[in-house]
Protein backbone atom coordinates (compact mmCIF):
# COMPACT_ATOMS: atom_id res chain seq x y z
CA UNK A 1 0.00 0.00 0.00
CA UNK A 2 1.29 3.39 -0.84
CA UNK A 3 0.62 5.98 1.51
CA UNK A 4 0.33 9.70 0.05
CA UNK A 5 0.65 13.01 1.60
CA UNK A 6 -0.51 16.13 -0.11
CA UNK A 7 0.40 19.89 0.41
CA UNK A 8 0.62 23.24 -1.16
CA UNK A 9 -3.33 24.01 -1.12
CA UNK A 10 -4.91 27.65 -0.06
CA UNK A 11 -6.77 30.69 -0.87
CA UNK A 12 -5.82 32.77 -3.76
CA UNK A 13 -7.76 34.79 -6.21
CA UNK A 14 -8.80 34.08 -9.45
CA UNK A 15 -6.49 34.39 -12.12
CA UNK A 16 -3.73 33.36 -9.77
CA UNK A 17 -1.33 30.14 -9.31
CA UNK A 18 -0.50 27.39 -7.00
CA UNK A 19 1.31 23.93 -6.80
CA UNK A 20 0.30 21.05 -5.18
CA UNK A 21 2.91 18.16 -3.68
CA UNK A 22 2.03 14.89 -3.36
CA UNK A 23 4.86 12.87 -1.89
CA UNK A 24 4.45 8.58 -1.95
CA UNK A 25 6.23 6.44 0.74
CA UNK A 26 8.03 4.66 -1.68
CA UNK A 27 9.03 5.01 -5.10
CA UNK A 28 5.66 4.85 -7.56
CA UNK A 29 6.61 6.27 -10.97
CA UNK A 30 6.82 4.20 -13.60
CA UNK A 31 5.24 1.25 -11.44
CA UNK A 32 1.27 2.68 -10.75
CA UNK A 33 -0.70 5.15 -12.49
CA UNK A 34 -1.09 8.31 -10.12
CA UNK A 35 -2.39 11.73 -10.37
CA UNK A 36 -4.63 14.18 -9.01
CA UNK A 37 -8.34 14.22 -8.51
CA UNK A 38 -11.00 16.81 -7.31
CA UNK A 39 -14.36 17.34 -5.32
CA UNK A 40 -16.75 19.52 -4.62
CA UNK A 41 -19.24 18.87 -1.55
CA UNK A 42 -22.31 17.11 -3.32
CA UNK A 43 -20.76 16.73 -6.40
CA UNK A 44 -18.96 13.52 -7.60
CA UNK A 45 -14.94 13.41 -7.59
CA UNK A 46 -13.41 14.47 -10.58
CA UNK A 47 -10.47 12.88 -12.48
CA UNK A 48 -7.63 16.19 -12.85
CA UNK A 49 -4.98 14.97 -13.89
CA UNK A 50 -3.36 11.16 -14.26
CA UNK A 51 0.33 9.89 -15.32
CA UNK A 52 0.22 6.40 -16.23
CA UNK A 53 3.13 3.09 -16.05
CA UNK A 54 4.51 4.66 -19.79
CA UNK A 55 4.42 8.47 -18.46
CA UNK A 56 1.66 9.56 -20.70
CA UNK A 57 -0.70 12.34 -18.64
CA UNK A 58 -4.17 12.61 -19.01
CA UNK A 59 -5.74 15.76 -18.40
CA UNK A 60 -9.71 16.79 -17.94
CA UNK A 61 -10.78 18.90 -20.49
CA UNK A 62 -11.50 21.37 -17.41
CA UNK A 63 -7.84 22.35 -16.83
CA UNK A 64 -6.04 21.16 -20.43
CA UNK A 65 -3.91 24.22 -20.76
CA UNK A 66 -3.60 25.43 -17.26
CA UNK A 67 -2.64 22.70 -15.11
CA UNK A 68 0.82 21.01 -15.69
CA UNK A 69 1.61 17.79 -13.64
CA UNK A 70 5.05 16.86 -12.86
CA UNK A 71 7.05 14.67 -10.72
CA UNK A 72 10.14 13.81 -9.14
CA UNK A 73 11.50 10.31 -8.95
CA UNK A 74 14.49 11.00 -6.26
CA UNK A 75 12.25 12.93 -3.99
CA UNK A 76 8.96 10.68 -4.47
CA UNK A 77 7.26 13.59 -4.84
CA UNK A 78 4.22 14.43 -7.89
CA UNK A 79 3.45 18.19 -8.83
CA UNK A 80 0.43 19.80 -9.81
CA UNK A 81 1.19 23.40 -11.28
CA UNK A 82 -1.83 25.17 -11.19
CA UNK A 83 -2.17 28.63 -13.28
CA UNK A 84 -5.05 30.99 -14.30
CA UNK A 85 -7.16 29.44 -11.24
CA UNK A 86 -10.60 29.82 -11.65
CA UNK A 87 -13.50 29.98 -8.46
CA UNK A 88 -14.67 26.64 -10.84
CA UNK A 89 -11.31 25.07 -9.48
CA UNK A 90 -12.29 25.75 -5.88
CA UNK A 91 -12.18 21.73 -4.45
CA UNK A 92 -10.74 19.02 -2.21
CA UNK A 93 -7.94 18.11 -4.59
CA UNK A 94 -6.37 14.52 -3.80
CA UNK A 95 -3.56 12.13 -4.71
CA UNK A 96 -4.60 9.08 -5.60
CA UNK A 97 -2.07 5.71 -6.99
CA UNK A 98 -2.62 2.18 -8.13
CA UNK A 99 -1.80 -0.58 -10.21
CA UNK A 100 -2.92 -0.52 -13.72
CA UNK A 101 -5.39 -3.01 -14.65
CA UNK A 102 -5.95 -5.23 -17.67
CA UNK A 103 -8.86 -4.60 -19.40
CA UNK A 104 -10.22 -4.57 -23.17
CA UNK A 105 -6.96 -5.70 -24.18
CA UNK A 106 -5.05 -3.51 -22.85
CA UNK A 107 -3.20 -2.45 -19.57
CA UNK A 108 -4.68 1.15 -18.17
CA UNK A 109 -5.47 2.78 -15.23
CA UNK A 110 -7.88 1.92 -13.32
CA UNK A 111 -11.78 3.50 -12.79
CA UNK A 112 -11.05 3.61 -9.02
CA UNK A 113 -8.48 3.84 -6.70
CA UNK A 114 -7.09 2.02 -3.53
CA UNK A 115 -4.70 4.11 -2.13
CA UNK A 116 -5.71 8.41 -1.68
CA UNK A 117 -4.15 11.09 0.23
CA UNK A 118 -6.08 13.16 2.79
CA UNK A 119 -6.78 15.69 0.22
CA UNK A 120 -4.88 19.67 0.44
CA UNK A 121 -7.95 22.27 -0.23
CA UNK A 122 -7.81 24.78 -3.16
CA UNK A 123 -10.49 28.08 -2.71
CA UNK A 124 -10.33 30.65 -5.90
CA UNK A 125 -12.15 33.78 -4.99
CA UNK A 126 -13.25 36.26 -7.69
Amino acid sequence: QVHLVESGGGSVQSGGSLTLSCVASEYTFGSVCIGWFRQVPGKEREEVAVVDTWGITNYADSVRGRFTLSQDNARNTLYLQINSLKPEDTAMYYCAADRTIYSNGRFQCPPDYRNWGQGTQVTVSE
